[in-house]
């Protein structure tokens, strides 16, 4: 699939399946046959915690009976669709981890196109309904250098490349969040904010971090929003800068699920929380990680929960509470997206990831909830320059300097510890509808 690089407009992802859609009915109009399409993706539809080491403007929508214009008898009435059960799909992955070889890898002559580096993931994040990434570490503030570990500082145009993939947003809280200080964190903002992405876990302004990153996506003549929290452990020791304490979102599980609550009251149908939290390289969930996740699970306000930081993949499961006693998935940790670990500096498992897929219902007249979640496999190959693969899209005799051999091994190690609560599917999804709107902050 050849990618959109015309930054200027809306990336996507949707722009191949819309003309399929067209061709599709033309063919259906010439036969005769009336048909309704549906694009949907393969497969079923408390206290403070510490843990690890580092490494649109839119006010709630309410539908208002208002007096309209009068239509005169000889003007045909056009209907508006009914409702219809929804759904769509979220997609997530590990830590976006700029390290100065991924800088390097994506280096032009006249800046950076990170488009080449991630490629490989076009078509599972153009098919997604909605696309969060997680982005660990902060933009360089302007006038200064793109750094790596253990200081990092990426390039803004870093979100030029995930826009123009098909990421709708990321979470921000990470134990890197200030590795430039309340000055990064203001960069990382602009840079999401100037690009129409959303972004969650960090903040310019006390009123902002109060509030979760909103989208709204219209599915079956329904209008539904899904909530976007972020936190993270720490920060790696750096000091959170003073009377700001609000520049990134640390972990407390009583806030989350005030947040939660709130965001449920004020309209959100579906509540998503990223946590970048756990022990580095470490694929078993720590006690922390597990006691956090059951208070959500039992608070009944989340939905999902997609957890960061280990750089290496863990389990995924469905624990019980949840909204309406319905559960609550969570993926402990996604692993690495993009970075530049691997055996060489670090254990094997940095090398590889986890793309989780998450089906999303919402009946008419009732509540939004996680249906099915699926997963595939990713992997980095960091000595073919930094480009990152799907498992199911590596030919079997193997991928740039990775032999079969490699890829094998690979697999087999993410295999053994995303446990077998959600399934893998070897398909992108296809999009169910036009992309999601993201809302301000600012508003809520």
């Amino acid at each position: 699939m050849t990618r959109h690089r015309d930054s200027s407009t809306r990336p996507r992802r949707r722009g191949f399946w819309l003309a399929a859609l067209a061709v599709v009915g033309l063919v259906a109009g010439v036969t005769g046959a009336s048909a309704t399409l549906a694009l949907r993706r393969s497969g079923p539809a408390a206290s403070t915690v510490t843990a690890g080491s580092s490494t649109r403007s839119g006010a709630e929508h309410t539908a208002v009976a208002t007096p309209g214009p009068t239509i005169p008898s000889d003007t045909p009435v056009v209907s508006t669709p009914s409702q219809t059960p929804a759904g769509f799909t979220v997609l997530a992955a590990g830590d976006v981890l700029i390290h100065s070889p991924v800088n390097a890898a994506a280096r032009t002559a006249t800046g950076y196109d990170y488009g080449r580096v991630l490629a490989g993931l076009d078509p599972w994040v153009q098919g997604a309904d909605l696309a969060l990434c997680h982005l660990e570490v902060p933009i360089a503030p302007p006038g200064t250098k793109p750094s790596g570990y253990p200081r990092f500082g990426a390039p803004e145009q870093l979100l030029d490349g995930l826009k123009e993939q098909g990421w709708d947003g990321c979470s921000t809280a990470s134990n890197h969040t200030l590795d430039r200080g309340l000055d990064g964190v203001k960069a990382t903002i602009s840079a999401f904010d100037s690009r129409g992405l959303g972004h969650v876990g960090s903040a310019t302004t006390e009123s902002r971090s109060r509030l979760p990153q909103l989208y709204e996506l219209t599915r079956g003549g329904q209008r539904i929003r899904v909530a976007h929290l972020a936190q993270t452990y720490g920060t790696n020791g750096l000091p959170v800068p003073a009377g700001q304490p609000w520049a990134v979102s640390l972990i407390d599980t009583d806030v989350l699920v005030s947040q939660a609550t709130a965001a449920r009251a004020a309209g959100a149908d579906l509540v998503i929380v990223s946590l970048h939290f756990g022990q580095e390289y470490q694929s078993t969930p720590t006690s922390q990680q597990l006691a956090v996740t059951e208070q959500l699970a039992a608070s009944g306000q989340v939905d999902l929960v997609i957890g960061h930081h280990a750089h290496v993949p863990q389990e995924i499961v469905k624990l019980a509470g949840g909204p309406g006693d319905t559960g609550m998935w969570v993926a402990y940790g996604l692993g690495n997206m993009i970075s530049s670990q691997d055996s060489a500096c670090c254990v094997a498992q940095t090398d590889s990831g986890l793309m989780m897929l998450a089906s999303v219902t919402k009946p008419v007249g009732s509540p939004a909830h996680v249906s099915d979640v699926r997963w595939q496999g990713i992997t980095v190959d960091r000595l073919g320059r930094q480009r990152v693969h799907a498992f199911a899209d590596i030919p079997k005799a193997g991928v740039g300097t990775l032999s079969a051999a490699d890829v094998k091994a690979r697999y087999r190690r993410v295999l053994a510890v995303v446990g077998t609560s959600a399934t893998e599917t070897d398909q992108p999804s296809v999009p169910t509808g036009e992309p999601p709107t993201v809302l301000s902050r600012d508003a809520g």
